[in-house]
């Protein structure tokens, strides 16, 4: 798609074809091949505090509705396998001329669930002791493109549009570095990047599936950074006009403008140009229209059916005990009171079956009569535990009984009511789970689609798949071949495995809406296993 939006043989124009000789000229043509060429200019610093990772707060509110701006769609099939990449929109333009605001607007326009929107302003490098004393003395260079990390950039903007979940630098602009806490951001259906060099680079340029370039005048830009500089940083009139003639107007010409021939959609008067901003929604909507994957759970029940069950299910011996538990907790006249009883001891037991197949190694200890005795420790890092909310989350006294001092993780994996899909709405796990034995925490899973989701989590936070236990009390057949089709490794534990999936995916025979059961709350008249008060499916 290219377009140009303006109004035709205005300035604005004019200032399209002067940049476009000016590159034509061969002074920018050949540094775009990585960066654009330097420059003997020197720019006093920003006196910022820190970078604003614009995926922060994780949610957009309008007036119609609450965009959030963290979590994803499950972007694979289900194989597990990767289905579409995130669209990319990449937004170009100087300084004050409104990139943020076209962001929020497309964003706004766009209604769709799950949005990034990353800043540029993360990825500033780290000054050398030397690049610090010329930062101090306003003798560094901020706005030239060898202050930027582009090769964290690149790397971080693909992960993001792989659905991968990404850590962002936090640049502090007082020290001149990075502080030591980096934000975690996951992909998500759009990813909108915005910065002055976002069209700087080679690589960068490869990731992005629409370029968009905010043309705002230059007396407007002024009058925004006299506004912003003075009220909100505090600097007198006569020291902001001196840095944007001596600075940021060159810097801009060189740089920035020259870009503008790279883009689909040159955007005229920044966030007021709502013709333009509809264009483009118009858009990025037919491009996720062709992207759109359908959660196809028909697909899960019939892939898999008269398969015997998979060798990495493990169930619970059902002896007298075990039966008499499912006996009770199955039966809808069991009282709440009873229910939560018998499930916590069921959960007990099958955290203990469940720990049985971690790794162990030999290990001799001396006994207080100092003889040697031959045992088994665990071999490996860590044991964490991660619930899929709410039901999973009840099974983490049990583990707490069993692992001293384990860390425990937390997913919310809710079910769109219209396209059928698991969305992931909130993530906490514990740091560096990547070497950690996982113990996945559910307790029922009947399509298998939200514990397919969980496991991608867990994957895309570098857990190895054979280091992750799936752990439920009752399971339905589908749900386990469904898991174990798509992840072959992950190991399936349960007390028992139903047969069938009513029309509704619910558990045939099934327990019922195991959350209400626990928590007392009513379930809906249409309740099903996947709905979002009982996410696990």
């Amino acid at each position: 798609m290219s377009a140009v939006c303006r109004e035709a043989g205005g300035p604005a124009m004019q200032r399209m074809e002067k940049a476009s000789s000016r590159s034509d000229s061969g002074g920018s043509e050949d540094s775009l091949d990585r960066l654009l060429p330097p420059v003997n200019i020197t720019l006093s610093p920003r006196k910022r505090t820190t970078s604003q990772c614009k995926s922060e707060p994780p949610l957009l509110r309008t007036s119609k509705r609450t965009i959030y701006t963290a979590g994803r769609p499950p972007w694979y099939n289900e194989h597990g396998t990767q289905s579409k990449e995130a669209f990319v929109i990449g937004l170009c333009g100087g300084s004050a001329s409104g990139k943020t605001t076209v962001a929020r607007k497309i964003i706004e326009a766009l209604d769709v669930p799950w949005v990034v929107l990353l800043s540029m302003d993360s990825f500033y490098k780290v000054l050398s002791h030397e690049e610090e004393e010329l930062a101090a003395s306003n003798d560094y260079n901020f706005d030239h493109p060898d202050a930027f990390d582009f090769t964290l950039l690149v790397h971080t903007l693909r992960k993001l549009k792989q659905g991968k979940s990404v850590k962002i630098p936090v640049y502090d602009f007082t020290t001149h570095g990075r502080q030591k806490e980096w934000k975690t951001v996951y992909g998500a259906s759009v990813i909108i990047f915005e910065g002055i060099m976002s069209f700087a680079d080679k690589e960068l340029l490869k990731l992005l599936d629409m370029k968009i370039f905010v043309d705002t005048d230059s007396d407007i830009r002024l009058v925004r950074r006299l506004r912003r500089d003075i009220t909100e940083r505090g600097r007198d009139i006569e020291g902001v006009i001196k840095q944007y003639n001596k600075f940021v107007k060159p810097a801009f010409e060189q740089y920035i403008e020259p870009t503008m021939r790279l883009a689909d959609i040159v955007v005229p008067r920044g966030g007021g140009n709502m013709v333009a901003i509809d264009l483009i929604v118009q858009h990025v909507h037919s491009q996720l229209e062709e992207r759109k994957l359908r959660w196809d759970l028909a697909a899960l029940a019939s892939a898999h059916q008269s398969q015997p069950l998979p060798e990495t299910l493990s169930v619970l011996e059902s002896s007298p005990q075990v039966k008499g538990m499912h006996t009770i907790i199955r039966n809808k006249e069991t009282s709440r009171d009873e229910f939560i009883f018998y499930s916590k001891r069921l959960m007990r037991l099958l955290i203990e079956h469940a720990l049985s197949f971690l790794p162990f190694q030999t290990f001799t200890v001396q006994t207080p009569q100092d003889q040697d005795y031959e045992g088994r420790t665990f071999h490996g890092k860590r044991i964490t535990g991660v619930s899929i909310l709410r039901a999973g989350e009840t099974m983490e006294p049990a583990l707490r009984a069993v692992c001293k001092d384990v860390r425990i993780g937390k997913i919310l994996i809710q079910t769109n009511q219209d396209t059928g899909e698991p969305e992931l709405h909130y993530l906490r796990l514990p740091k560096d789970i990547g070497e950690d034995h996982v113990i996945l925490m559910d307790c029922t899973v009947s399509t298998g689609a939200a514990a397919m989701m969980a496991v991608r989590v867990l994957l895309d936070h570098d857990v190895q798949e054979e280091k992750i236990f799936l752990v439920s009390l009752l399971m339905a057949e589908m749900g386990v071949h469904s898991v174990a089709y798509a992840f072959p490794q992950v190991k399936i534990i349960t007390t028992a495995v139903d047969k069938k999936v009513n029309d509704l995916f619910h558990i045939i025979p099934g327990i019922g809406n195991f959350g209400d059961r626990y928590f007392g709350t009513d379930a809906p008249p249409d309740w099903s296993d996947d709905d979002l008060d009982e996410p696990s499916c």
